[in-house]
């Protein structure tokens, strides 16, 4: 029996530890919040004594079946789990960092009176999380897929008394199904083509399936992909989502969930690789939404929902990358991990400011906060320095090759793929800084009930300065001294450099250059403050602020014609079946009441009633043997 047998010990944990949290209830209210914490930390001191074992094995993959779930016919669906390369960085991801994340809301949450339901719910999510990417088949992956979908709405309407907090979480469950009723529509594809919805059966069998099936099955784990991941046209929920505490945030929104719709994507790499078109809708969905996050992310004033569109942006460069196939794959895992810590950073750094500044959000209503949050500010720095893409910290090293192997693509599209990366590195240069300067530099701008904005206390701190170290070192590490790419290879392929339409060389020097191009221009524009009320603004401006008018032409095409046709069939059922039935029963009620005033109790009554039935038998009898009626 091998050590890697108890691997299901990282789901038991933190799924039994929310068990605990939200049957107890109010029992469990004082020291709730630190059983939640424990169990995250103890997986993953698990995960990375798991980790470890399996570096020191010849075969990096183990597989470990539980019990029989579903065995209906042909179909046999075991609940079994895989730790290979590409799980287990994904362990080490959601249970590391969600772990400081975990910390950091013992301080953040500990005036809520709803604490101890918190921690049970963020545990359910990150064993749901845990399901998901050890799962080793397709029905396995999505219950842990629809699992963290249950959680995050729970998480995202925390707040439930606040009309705008519910709404967002049922806009966000209402949005991400679309996105699972693909995926499931995927998963019944694999069963009846091939038999199977286990990996290994899965990825055997693409050599079988015609372009067709195989194009059909890339675009719907996509459209899957899209809607956990918040890609277009599927990414309006994720800004909303901020109306959630913000360590919801952090874990949800930063480092796990939206990753999902990657991992989906990098662990489908053998249908990926056997169709090029749909490898190219991968890349042109990444390529677009990364331009609509930095474009809308400018005209943001909220300092979470800035951070939410350049999450969109960000998960778009990790889209870019799974979709360019071959090593880009492992490109765009390694960029998922180092975003892990430098967004959740960043998020984390923002609900800082927030405790701060009670709860203001209004990047506007900040400045000169360096002086008042040394801690905050140094972290945020770090951060803000990793996600533009400056050496040497961690985004330097992972978003920077995923520009290179843009350009590495054949023909026109390198150009069009590879200018749309540099353009993105420019604006989220351009909008970070923004958000950099005018929350911590520049006069104060402060409303009057803000008098003495502080230092968060250590429990928010400590996992900021450790989130901080790992923004500047995870990029570099995980290149050079960890070789991540080689970890990775048995899952995803080799990582082969190619060549490009223009030198490495020349397109990474251009990435820097945009990128401080795009950091310059922020600060000379807001260097001095910026306005504190709203200002006349462009097409383009008003264009971005308006979220590029996604919403409403989610509300024109869908939402309004969805309504429209449920009104239609509300109609129809009211009035037309119901009617129907109402009108037969009202026949058959008045009938059976004119009816009964025949039956009134007098026997000379009912004689005569005899009687001329009698004569009317005795009348149609003659009538038809002497032909009367001829």
């Amino acid at each position: 029996m091998s050590y890697l047998d108890s691997v299901w010990l990282l789901i038991a944990i933190p799924l039994v530890s929310a068990g605990v949290l939200l049957v107890l209830g109010r029992r469990a209210d004082r020291w709730g919040h630190w059983l939640g914490c424990a169990s995250v930390g103890v997986a993953f001191v698990l995960g990375l004594s798991y980790f470890i074992t399996l570096r020191g094995q010849d075969d990096r993959s183990h597989s470990v079946d539980l019990y029989q779930y579903m065995p209906v016919g042909g179909l046999k669906v075991d609940v079994g789990l895989l730790f290979d390369p590409l799980s287990a960085v994904f362990v080490l991801l959601i249970t590391g960092v969600g772990f400081l994340i975990h910390v950091y809301a013992v301080g953040y949450m500990a005036g809520d009176g709803g604490r101890r339901r918190f921690f049970g719910y963020f545990n359910l999510f990150v064993a749901a999380m845990l399901l998901l990417v050890l799962g080793n088949n397709y029905v396995m992956l999505y219950v842990g897929w629809e699992g963290v979908g249950v959680a995050s709405y729970l998480l995202i309407a925390f707040w439930y008394t606040r009309p705008s907090a519910a709404t967002a979480g049922k806009k966000a469950f209402v949005m991400n199904r679309v996105g699972d009723a693909a995926l499931v529509i995927a998963i019944f594809l694999m069963f009846a083509t091939l038999g199977s919805t286990q990996y290994a059966d899965v990825f055997a069998g693409v050599g079988r399936l015609g372009e067709g099936t195989l194009l059909a099955l890339g675009l719907l784990l996509l459209l899957g992909a899209c809607g956990k991941s918040g890609q277009f046209p599927l990414q309006a929920w994720l800004p909303d989502a901020m109306e959630g505490p913000t360590p919801v945030s952090a874990l949800i929104h930063a480092a796990t969930m939206v990753t999902a719709g990657v991992y989906l994507i990098a662990r489908s790499n053998p249908i990926f690789n056997a169709n090029s078109t749909a490898q190219t809708f991968v890349v042109a969905v990444g390529a677009l939404t990364l331009l609509i996050g930095c474009i809308i992310g400018c005209a943001k004033d909220d300092i979470k929902r800035v951070l939410a569109w350049s999450t969109v942006s960000q998960i778009g460069y990790m889209f870019l990358g799974v979709g360019l196939g071959g090593g880009a794959y492992a490109l765009a895992i390694i960029h998922l991990l180092a975003h892990g810590f430098f967004k959740a950073g960043l998020f984390l750094g923002a609900g800082s400011v927030m405790h701060a500044m009670h709860d203001q959000t209004d990047i506007r209503r900040f400045g000169g906060l360096w002086r008042y949050m040394p801690i905050t500010y140094g972290t945020f720095l770090v951060a803000w320095l990793a996600i533009i893409g400056l050496p040497p910290l961690s985004g330097y090293f992972t978003k920077e090759p995923i520009i290179v192997a843009a350009f590495e693509r054949e023909g026109w599209t390198a150009w069009l793929f590879g200018w749309a990366a540099l353009l993105g590195a420019a604006i989220t240069a351009f909008y970070m800084t923004r958000l950099f300067w005018l929350t911590f530099h520049g006069p104060k701008r402060w409303t009057d009930d803000i008098e003495h904005p502080h230092e968060s206390p250590p429990v928010m701190t400590v996992p900021l300065v450790l989130l901080a170290v790992g923004s500047v070192a995870a990029g570099g590490l995980m290149v050079s001294a960890l070789s991540v790419t080689d970890w990775l290879t048995p899952v995803l392929g080799e990582h082969a450099e190619r060549e490009a339409v223009m030198p490495h060389g020349v397109i990474t020097a251009l990435s820097i250059v945009f990128t401080v191009l795009g950091g310059a221009l922020a600060w000379a524009l807001f260097r001095n403050g910026t306005a504190l009320v709203e200002q006349p603004a462009g097409p383009v401006v008003t264009a971005a602020r308006k979220n590029l008018y996604t919403d409403a032409f989610n509300e024109a095409v869908f939402e309004k014609p969805g309504i429209y046709l449920t009104r239609a069939l509300v109609y129809l059922d009211s009035k037309g079946i119901d009617g129907l039935v109402n009108a037969l029963a009202a026949t058959v009620g008045g009938g059976s009441g004119r009816l009964r005033r025949l039956q009134t109790g007098f026997v000379r009554s009912y004689a005569t009633s005899i009687l001329t039935g009698a004569l009317l038998v005795v009348a149609a009898f003659l009538a038809v043997n002497y032909g009367w009626l001829s």
